[in-house]
């Protein structure tokens, strides 16, 4: 605690007052039921990150007038009294552990999920959608306009009576509030449209509706995008002048960021910095006085005390930080840093799960978000011995699993360090947050006197049996796919050649540090392809190409990277070739196929990036002897199918139930004489 005081000096806000200076910003889950009630899963969500010592909890964000204003696939509501049973019933239980909560009431306006709207046209400011190729809206009348203001006082009231200790209006990220704000949607010519003030007229008629009802003595918080980064947009300079008709009666500064189209800025990408949004907090800070919170990729304590003691802001929102580590505060406070579980920014179980697919969060490298450690508790009752091949993440999950429930568990590892694919991708200057993964597991390793770690050594079929397992685990990983091209297997990483796989770039990156002037050539236009292109693109080389079969690129990527990694395509002027088949690879260019057109991509170094394939040389061998022994053989990770991170996470826990069966029939058909 005495390493980072900033974050655990207590801060009074009217009568609330928080332990510590970390909060859980509101984040869309799809946990709510059909009808906008709390389930249980959902109320042990939170309930892990209030144990986890979390100062302030916003509760996602909750719908005051159904369905005109509801926002996602499910969504908790607060339209009427009969959901504040529930409501209260997950204020009691959080306020048990010690955290202030708050809620975030919401209409999503022209952001409305249309799968609630029973056919319905949104509504909005203007007639903008809220997004590119998003729904058309209706401007709202002015009588529609004040009925709003008054469900948002209505809301404020029942999360009051609910035990709430602080209300968030929501005027940030595109909808309702945002779309007067911002001119991006706002083209109105009455008093709600045109200038600065009249913009804020519908805020600030929230703001004091609100206030009317919760009275003096309640603290309401302000969410807003400080900067749209979208072209016409407000800058932070223009919601500076914004704030000045909106922050009288408001207790806290939400400094957030992005609209819909600029949602990689909303959501950060692994490759910006901890607290990369500090500045705008500052400015808000600076000119108003009050208290103000920023976000955006705080992960490290250290990054976190450095923007309390440079008084950027008062308070630090961890979204994603805390769905991957709810006991952030807990172990940073008790010395326990190095077992940090860091989000590494992935997106792809917390945003792109629920934005675009419409499913429940999840997390990479969190795989119960729920129960958290309770699975410890399952002791084995019988000796169960476990041997794991490969120390990947996934490998390494089910090793410590394994080990954490009492398993004997020895783990081979071909390579001299942990961390397989993970650790490799990792080496790329824009994705080096994965390593935060890895670094996490060895230090879980390290905690357990039962766990047998053996590097440097390919396991085989002797080795294993010497251990007499109960339980097989193989996580032998991936490697490159190489179909059968002309050409490609004679020049690739041969002596003096420059055609390359995407792991001799990985394992020799030093070897290929020279950008200025090189025309690069990228085959495979999938995520390995595009971080690729991506490194070189944006160091400066003279020409990027990339060459993909589908109609896409990145079509598999989940929607945060995929977003940017256009963006960066179109900023670097990317020179893309989609429905292009690769036909032979020579030494210093690739022929290829554009329907019936057939032409050659010089370069000065090529890549061919054509995904993954499972690499399992064991299986066979395994499921044999299985057989044979009476013992479970699993396959995890890449060696079973390649994909991403987060597959293997889950399949590495799963292995409790691998134990529990083995250890189930172990108790049955043990007998002592």
């Amino acid at each position: 605690m005495n390493h980072y005081p900033a974050i655990f000096e207590p801060l009074t806000i009217r009568r609330m007052t928080l332990k510590n200076r970390i909060v859980m910003p509101p984040m869309g889950t799809n946990f709510a039921a059909m009808d906008g009630s709390f389930v249980q899963d959902h109320i042990d969500y939170y309930v892990q990150r209030a144990k986890g010592g979390t100062g302030l909890i916003t509760v996602e964000n909750v719908c005051l007038d159904f369905p005109m204003g509801t926002n996602g696939t499910t969504q908790l509501r607060m339209d009427n009294d009969q959901f504040i049973p529930g409501l209260f019933r997950l204020t009691e239980a959080l306020h048990s552990y010690g955290a202030c909560v708050s809620v975030q009431i919401n209409h999503a306006g022209a952001s409305a999920y249309a799968g609630r709207l029973n056919g319905a046209q949104p509504v909005s400011s203007s007639n903008i959608p809220s997004k590119k190729g998003g729904a058309i809206p209706r401007p709202l009348q002015k009588e529609e306009i004040y009925a709003i203001v008054r469900k948002y006082g209505e809301a404020a009231g029942r999360a009051q009576r609910a035990g709430f200790d602080c209300v968030e209006i929501h005027a940030g990220h595109s909808y309702l509030l945002s779309q007067f704000l911002s001119p991006m949607y706002n083209k109105r010519t009455d008093e709600f449209g045109g200038s600065p003030e009249n913009r804020a007229r519908f805020a600030r008629l929230v703001i004091d509706e609100i206030r009317s009802v919760v009275g003096p003595f309640f603290p309401i918080c302000l969410r807003f995008s400080a900067e749209e980064f979208t072209e016409g947009g407000n800058t932070l300079e223009d919601t500076l002048e914004l704030l000045e008709y909106l922050n009288d009666e408001v207790d806290i500064l939400n400094v957030s960021a992005a609209l819909n189209d600029s949602i990689q800025f909303q959501i950060d990408g692994m490759n910006l910095p901890d607290g990369w949004r500090s500045y705008m907090a500052k400015a808000v800070k600076e000119k108003f006085g009050k208290v103000t919170m920023t976000s955006g990729n705080i992960r490290s304590p250290q990054a976190a005390q450095e923007i309390l003691e440079r008084g950027d802001a008062d308070l630090l929102a961890m979204g994603r930080g805390l769905i991957a580590e709810p006991n952030w505060v807990v172990k940073v406070q008790n010395g326990y840093e190095h077992l940090l579980r860091k989000c590494i920014s992935c997106n792809i179980g917390c945003a792109d799960h629920r934005i675009s697919k419409s499913k429940p969060i999840c997390c990479t490298v969190n795989p119960d978000l729920f129960k958290e450690a309770e699975y410890r508790k399952q002791r084995v009752k019988n000796g169960i011995n476990v041997v794991v091949i490969g120390g990947g993440t996934a490998g390494m999950e089910a090793a410590c699993t394994a080990a954490e429930v009492g398993c004997k568990v020895t783990l081979f590892e071909e390579k001299a360090e942990l961390g397989g694919l993970a650790r490799d991708i990792a080496r790329l200057p824009d994705k080096t947050r994965i390593n935060d993964f890895p670094d996490y597991l060895i230090q879980r390793t390290k905690q357990l006197t039962n766990l047998n770690i053996v590097t440097g050594t390919r396991a085989d079929l002797a080795m294993i049996t010497a251990l007499n397992p109960d339980i097989i685990v193989n996580a032998t990983g991936a490697t490159p796919l190489l179909p059968p091209i002309a050409g490609l297997h004679e020049q690739l990483g041969k002596p003096g050649t420059k055609v390359f796989s995407i792991f001799d770039l990985l394992h020799n990156l030093e070897k290929f540090r020279e950008f200025e002037g090189k025309r690069i050539a990228v085959v495979g236009g999938g995520a390995v392809g595009l971080d690729v292109v991506e490194y070189y693109a944006e160091r400066g080389a003279e020409e990027v190409s990339i060459i993909e079969m589908m109609p896409l690129l990145g079509k598999d990527l989940d929607m945060i990277t995929r977003i940017s990694m256009m963006k960066m395509v179109e900023e670097r002027k990317v020179n893309v070739h989609t429905e292009t088949a690769l036909t032979e690879v020579c030494s210093d260019r690739f022929k290829v196929k554009h329907g019936e057109q057939e032409f050659e991509i010089p370069f000065d170094l090529g890549f061919v990036c054509l995904g993954m394939r499972p690499h399992s040389p064991l299986m066979d061998s395994l499921l044999e002897y299985g057989k044979e022994h009476q013992v479970e053989v699993v396959n995890i990770g890449d060696s079973k199918q390649a994909r991403r991170i987060i597959d293997g996470t889950r399949e590495g826990r799963n292995i409790l139930k691998t134990i529990q069966r083995v250890d189930a029939f172990k108790n049955e058909f043990s007998f002592s004489y």
